[in-house]
């Protein structure tokens, strides 16, 4: 699908939905770290989610690649059983009235995007959703009622429950700052499209 081309509010949104994926995939190696503190992104902004931002890189100038693989692995990936779920459907069950996964991978399906043979990830992690956000965004050029539907149905309520259970784990360190800024975003993408 093409469209016009991506504004720069709508490129800055999918650059966000693409780190948080990067984020929450896997811990973020040097070259990570130096985007972070490299960007100038919420400059002289006061909003929650600039502050959570600067935070965020603040705790990235001091971090070590090392403990941050550790720290990932012991919240999202843990031997046996991880201290987080980072799949989304975990916390939208309860809400549901048809399977949140079949569903979703109907959507993905409609859009043209599958899981590879080779993946062994539920499509319902929380790094797949935001990545195929970013997709949705700046190569799709889905329109806005269109990133309106995925995010509502597919994303919002249950990366919110993720957001807050990584806030709450006395383990999380630096991803309690990710955590803090992905939910500031999550929620000012909320009111965006309330406002369709």
């Amino acid at each position: 699908m093409t469209g016009p081309e991506l504004q720069p509010e709508d490129a800055a949104r999918a650059g966000i939905y693409g780190l948080i994926a990067q984020l929450f995939y896997a811990a973020p190696n040097e070259g990570v770290l130096a985007q972070l503190l490299h960007s100038g992104a919420f400059e002289g902004s006061q909003e929650p989610i600039a502050l959570a931002w600067r935070e965020l890189v603040a705790a990235a100038k001091t971090a070590f690649p090392v403990l941050l693989e550790n720290e990932h692995t012991e919240l999202f990936v843990g031997t046996g059983r991880a201290e987080i779920t980072p799949y989304l459907t975990h916390y939208t069950i309860l809400f549901a009235t048809d399977n949140p996964l079949v569903e979703l991978r109907q959507q993905l399906k409609r859009w043209g995007l599958e899981r590879r043979e080779s993946a062994h990830e539920p499509e319902d992690h929380i790094a797949g959703l935001c990545e195929t956000m970013r997709f949705a965004i700046a190569v799709q050029h889905r329109t806005e009622e269109e990133q309106k539907a995925y995010f509502e149905q597919f994303l919002y309520r249950g990366a919110i429950a993720f957001c807050d259970a990584v806030s709450a784990s006395p383990k999380a360190v630096f991803y309690r700052l990710v955590a803090r800024f992905a939910h500031a975003f999550f929620e000012l993408e909320h009111q965006a499209f309330e406002m369709l």
